[in-house]
């Protein structure tokens, strides 16, 4: 299995253009994470007093949350918001939620898995909203949660990549005449982590069902530039670690290809690794069946954090056991 580091502006040609190593059968199926995820140590809802533009009826759908879990330690003070994939019309809470928060928390790192609003009910700017949300609260109580403002990212996967990019591309500075100080905080993540994201809405290079669930049958052309993260990019936009497998058949690797070109682009730090085979759905990688190699990937995230500061520089909060209160 071929994994590309790619740490310099490329085009997908080139990527293309590089050698590769005798493919692996796929695998059809992903083993649980060998991580054991923590009891949450708090749950919130993100809205006490309801969800703005939340339908009636339809009980903990219509009712964003967080969980929290907090590592014993945290000498650097980081928190990610971790977006669970699902096409947008489900979440994947263990191995893209509390198996990824209980990884973070090994390694000194707050994890906070979102519930984010979901189709049929739900469709853009609901689960935008609620991401928006999340990252305002994490940052505004960052003292009480042992948290520095500076030091808040944000995570997701597959749909949950599409999430964390569009609140990476599309951020405000917090309303500062908001009688809430929750909305007064900014909602920009100081990082993020996209791993086999949606990041397009564009029909070539989309994922369908996510489009269809995020967007409706029939979205505005605008909305659909105005949602492909990799048209959006800035040079403030945060800087991002990419993961994905060139052999996925969900959503395509170009996704990832083009918001790291755009980053680069604009002059914004990036890492991304192609792992050259795999399925869609990975999580953290771990044993899944022939393809040893992507249980590394979390180890080159480990690897990018710890060199932004975002991570301690050693392993040593592994040892600690997680699951802290607020």
């Amino acid at each position: 299995m071929t994994n590309f580091l790619i740490k310099a502006p490329a085009t997908f040609a080139c990527l293309l253009a590089l050698s590769l190593a005798v493919p692996l059968a796929r695998a059809q199926s992903v083993a649980p994470s060998a991580a054991a995820a923590p009891a949450a140590a708090h749950s919130i809802l993100l809205w006490p007093n309801g969800a703005p533009g939340a339908l009636t009826g339809g009980g903990d759908l219509d009712a964003p949350s967080l969980d929290i879990y907090l590592p014993a330690s945290n000498p650097t003070h980081t928190g990610v918001i971790i977006c669970p994939g699902g096409s947008y019309v489900h979440l994947s809470l263990v191995k893209e939620g509390s198996d990824v928060a209980a990884w973070l928390n090994a390694r000194g790192v707050a994890g906070f898995v979102l519930h984010y609003r979901l189709a049929p009910r739900y469709h853009y700017p609901a689960p935008f909203d609620d991401v928006t949300r999340a990252m305002r609260y994490v940052r505004a109580n960052a003292t009480a949660l042992g948290l520095d403002p500076k030091h808040i990212g944000v995570m997701g996967f597959s749909a949950g990549g599409s999430l964390a990019s569009i609140i990476s591309t599309h951020y405000d500075p917090g309303k500062a005449d908001s009688s809430d100080p929750i909305e007064q905080a900014s909602s920009r993540p100081d990082f993020s982590i996209l791993c086999y994201g949606v990041l397009s809405m564009h029909e070539e290079f989309t994922h369908a069902s996510s489009r269809l669930n995020l967007l409706g049958p029939s979205p505005d052309l605008k909305l659909v530039n105005l949602l492909s993260s990799e048209d959006q990019v800035t040079a403030d936009t945060p800087p991002a670690f990419l993961y994905h497998t060139a052999s996925d058949q969900t959503v395509p690797v170009i996704n990832s290809v083009l918001y790291f070109e755009a980053l680069k682009k604009a002059g914004v730090g990036a890492e991304l690794h192609i792992f050259e085979t795999g399925p869609h759905g990975t999580g953290l990688g771990q044993n899944v069946p022939g393809l040893p190699a992507l249980a590394e990937w979390p180890t080159l995230l480990a690897n990018w954090m710890r060199a932004n500061g975002w991570m301690e520089a050693s392993d040593a909060a592994a040892a600690a056991p997680a699951g802290g209160k607020p």
